[in-house]
């Protein structure tokens, strides 16, 4: 899907790119070849071959960052099926719904072929070096939960250059309301070994431990690994819904996602 988006050209929009799909324009190596043709100025030509240029040095570098300034934030999921290696899916659980009154208990990062938990009062402070290896972010309702916690709980930490939030994307696919309700919809997901809990169980769970009990910290950090792994299928269902719904039909196939580098 990468290489047949335009919108990250300048002077190309949703509807331009729309038309230069269905004149058969799929490669942005084709578009500046074809310019001629297509009515462009020499000008114009020219220019879009140097931002073609671009784009080509940015892919072939693994600069997302350079994707990430270039393409407007609702279209960063089609960053996905070539930078999979470079994303990292995250949640957190929190003992309340705002970052000034309750704290961020428990947070797990899936990437890199790993997942990893970190724990307030053990390890969270490190979080922010860690997540410095991935330029990729997804989360689920991060942009509105997630983030604005973490930036209270630690500040200074910067998330990465690219962050989509699944929650809005899903949505363009018609898949509304919480994520244990789309992963029921959708049939993604394991919840195997906890299922039936949910966030006000997160709080009991982490208050339970508080008060001495380690089995209750065990069964939080599986509940929030759950719904942190299942982030990565349902991602790859969207980019693929999306990508069928964008392009002309029997076009393109469904885009082939990097397998994840084994764990360092």
């Amino acid at each position: 899907m990468l290489r047949s988006t335009f919108v990250h050209l300048s002077g190309i929009g949703p509807a331009t790119e729309a038309e230069l799909w269905r004149v058969g324009v799929r490669d942005w190596q084709e578009l500046p070849r074809r310019g001629a043709a297509l009515g462009l100025a020499p000008g114009t030509i020219e220019r879009l071959r140097r931002e073609v240029d671009a784009s080509e040095s940015a892919l072939a570098e693994r600069d997302v960052a350079w994707f990430g300034r270039h393409l407007p934030d609702r279209e960063h999921w089609r960053l996905y099926p070539e930078f999979a290696r470079e994303t990292a899916f995250l949640d957190i659980e929190t003992t309340g719904l705002s970052p000034y009154a309750g704290i961020v208990t428990v947070v797990a990062v899936h990437g890199g072929g790993a997942t990893r938990s970190f724990i307030a009062g053990e390890d969270l402070e490190e979080l922010p070096a860690y997540l410095r290896r991935f330029p990729v972010l997804v989360t689920f309702n991060g942009s509105r939960f997630d983030l604005p916690f973490l930036e209270v709980a630690l500040p200074g930490i910067r998330p990465p250059s690219v962050h989509i939030d699944l929650r809005f994307l899903l949505y363009r696919i018609g898949q509304a309301g919480g994520l244990k309700r789309i992963e029921e919809r959708l049939a993604i997901g394991d919840r195997a070994g906890v299922e039936g809990v949910g966030g006000l169980d997160a709080v009991r769970l982490w208050q339970e431990y508080r008060r001495g009990n380690p089995a209750a910290l065990d069964r939080l950090v599986r509940y929030n690994r759950a719904d942190t792994v299942n982030l990565e299928p349902l991602l790859a269902h969207a980019v693929r819904e999306l990508t069928q719904r964008l392009l002309p039909p029997g076009e393109l196939a469904a885009p082939e996602i990097e397998a994840p580098l084994p764990p360092e």
